[in-house]
């Protein structure tokens, strides 16, 4: 990572982080991090993203997959997937750092009509690579332009639609612009991901996924799986228990509670999924994890 770049990282991050370690920016879909020690894990259905690590390390758990990278390194993500995360490397003397930009597919389209970036394959939705020149340096002018409220409004488009030419240009480009392209098996699938996340608590039929991403429910089925790893129905469950244990840790819902509020009609079937997903009952993950917490 280039030099320049942590310490106005470090300077943003600790001066704006809430108590959650997140800085946020008025700059579209981007964001600092910043954690002065070792996290839990966090489970979540990721949304496009690259995640630039400025100092520390972390782990993502993707499927069968483990990524381990640290200072230098960038994460992508090219597709809503389930993962599981962890900063593996933090302290109060060396906190870690990171820039996340989220991935705008209608940028991404206009971009794609103005290079030549060939539509390619997807390959693995979740990528580690060393962090290109190119990107470290749009990304510090971006957190320089901070520094400067009044420009912000003027430039802040233009930057970000840099980083993701950049992006684009390197060597992930032909798997981002998948993603702007309307009419490509990721971009009909992200329709039905969109419908299931916004109506996650209800009931959501195959046939309606299936009208929202202009496929039929076979296809739909086999194209949603090779994009997110999952299928329509365990994608919202997943959905619904990473909210129930949301909704315990931050809100004190009662296990009953956020089970029913997710869309769960039997506690006992909560109970066992929520013990499938996370390793423990719904009381269990959530006194223990409050414990370690307070033993930080």
């Amino acid at each position: 990572m280039s030099t320049p770049l942590l310490p106005v990282v470090r300077r943003y991050a600790d001066f704006y982080a809430d108590a959650q370690g997140v800085a946020a920016t008025p700059l579209p879909g981007f964001t600092v991090l910043r954690a002065t020690s070792p996290s839990e894990l966090l489970y979540a259905i990721s949304r496009p993203l690259v995640a630039i690590v400025v100092q520390g390390t972390k782990r993502v758990m993707m499927g069968a997959r483990t990524f381990d990278f640290g200072a230098g390194d960038s994460l992508l993500i090219t597709a809503d997937v389930p993962t599981i995360s962890q900063i593996t490397g933090a302290s109060l003397v060396e906190p870690y750092y990171s820039l996340v930009l989220d991935l705008d597919p209608s940028l991404i389209q206009e971009l794609a009509v103005e290079m030549s970036v060939a539509e390619g394959d997807r390959g693995t939705p979740v990528r580690v690579d060393p962090t290109e020149p190119e990107v470290s340096a749009t990304a510090l002018r971006m957190l320089e332009l901070l520094d400067r409220p009044t420009a912000v409004p003027v430039l802040k488009r233009q930057l970000v639609r840099e980083m993701h030419y950049w992006l684009m240009a390197g060597r992930h480009g032909p798997a981002i612009r998948n993603l702007g392209v309307s009419d490509s098996r990721s971009r009909q699938v992200s329709k039905a991901v969109a419908l299931i996340r916004s109506e996650f608590a209800r009931p959501l039929r195959i046939e309606r996924l299936a009208e929202a991403a202009a496929m039929s429910p076979s296809t739909l089925h086999e194209h949603f799986k090779a994009v997110t790893s999952l299928s329509p129905l365990q994608f919202q469950k997943q959905l619904r228990l990473i909210e129930a244990r949301r909704m315990m840790m931050s809100e004190n819902a009662g296990a009953s509670d956020a089970a029913y509020a997710v869309g769960y009609e039997s506690v006992p079937q909560f109970t066992r999924e929520y013990g499938r997903m996370f390793g423990a009952s719904p009381v269990r993950d959530v006194k223990g994890t409050r414990a370690k917490i307070r033993a930080v």
